[in-house]
């Protein structure tokens, strides 16, 4: 078929080289199977934005294993923020997030250090291996928020603590002879805590989310949502919405970074369903022959990972199993960029 193209369609430029008898105006006979089947496939196709069709394997798809190995041998960091009062089963949570005690640091076996009461910071760091998998997981708690009779400006030192990380990993980059692998300590989710009073927001909780969702992505979550009925649950769900969007809260996912209609689509079933209304639990049960986690009441066992019950596989789906590597992408593009480009305005003003 190619040698007939080049008969049909002679080469530019090379006509005056040919005897008369060759230049014939009539075409060479072909059968009719083959016209017809000339006339339905073209001779050239001009390169479409789809890409070229390949004709046989390649191998490009081994990309992805090559990633996936790679990723299993070195490993990956995940920074989580829990804020909110005490007594709101964050550590608890956490727990229940990653099924193991990551949120305290025992200096005896069999025992939990306490924590005290106050605003300052507790950073704990663990690597969990899952499947070949590790991940290197940082817990940072703020045990004393809002616990205090004046609350006023007790989220400064969360905020310089994000700063602090983000700083620390621009003092890395900027670096002449830089690391291979810059250890990044910064917080990549900050999970809320909202007290279940089944009212509105504390303007607390707006002044917080509202500073803080400016430089790290907020998650809010209804904790404790078992001493809410569902109607309780349903009316202060929306609520929170209602107060979100009247005071221009923009909480994660954000709609301003949605990359294309799949993930728009994805993403606004998540916003309709914020905050989820979480349960936390970190022991089992025995409910009709299967061990399940959850809490154990005079009316009943209130399973954490049913979604019957609370919407805790939400919050673990949101946070682990589909938006896990979207948190950092964000993180660094996003918050840590916006920081990088102030700090790097600053000190490149004059004076």
């Amino acid at each position: 078929r190619g040698v007939q193209a080049h008969r049909l369609c002679p080469p530019r430029g090379a006509g005056s080289s040919l005897e008369p008898e060759e230049r014939s105006m009539e075409p060479p006979a072909v059968p009719e199977e083959e016209e017809e089947e000339e006339e339905a496939v073209p001779l050239s196709v001009a390169p479409g934005p789809v890409g070229c069709q390949l004709f046989g394997y390649v191998g490009i798809e081994a990309v992805l294993d090559q990633m996936k190995i790679k990723t299993m041998k070195t490993g990956f960091e995940f920074n989580i923020m829990v804020v909110g009062q005490s007594g709101l089963g964050k550590s608890t949570m956490v727990n229940t997030l990653f099924k193991s005690k990551v949120s305290r640091k025992s200096s005896q076996p069999g025992q939990e250090e306490r924590i005290p009461k106050t605003v300052q910071l507790q950073s704990i760091t663990h690597v969990i291996e899952e499947k070949g998998v590790k991940m290197k997981l940082t817990v940072t708690d703020t045990p004393g928020f809002g616990d205090q009779i004046n609350n006023e400006n007790c989220w400064d030192p969360i905020i310089k603590y994000i700063n602090e990380q983000y700083e620390r990993y621009l003092r890395e980059e900027i670096l002449i002879t830089r690391k291979r692998k810059i250890p990044d300590t910064r917080v990549h989710s900050c999970v809320y805590f909202v007290p279940p009073t089944g009212h509105w927001l504390r303007p607390l909780d707006l002044e917080f989310m509202r500073r803080l969702s400016k430089i790290v992505n907020v998650v809010p979550v209804i904790a404790k949502a078992d001493t809410l009925t569902l109607e309780e649950r349903a009316e202060f769900k929306q609520r929170i919405q209602e107060d979100l969007k009247t005071h221009a809260i923009s909480v994660y996912p954000q709609e301003d970074f949605d990359q294309d209609p799949e993930d728009r689509a994805l993403n606004d079933r998540i916003r309709e369903k914020i905050p989820f209304a979480v349960v936390g639990a970190d022991q089992e049960h025995q409910v009709n022959g299967k061990r399940v986690l959850g809490r154990k009441t005079k009316w009943g066992i209130i399973e954490v990972e049913n979604p019957a019950h609370c919407e805790f596989p939400l919050l673990r789906d949101l946070l682990i199993r589909s938006h896990l590597q979207d948190l950092k992408d964000i993180t660094h593009n996003v918050h840590y960029e916006s920081y990088r480009v102030r700090r790097l305005n600053e000190s490149n003003r004059p004076g």
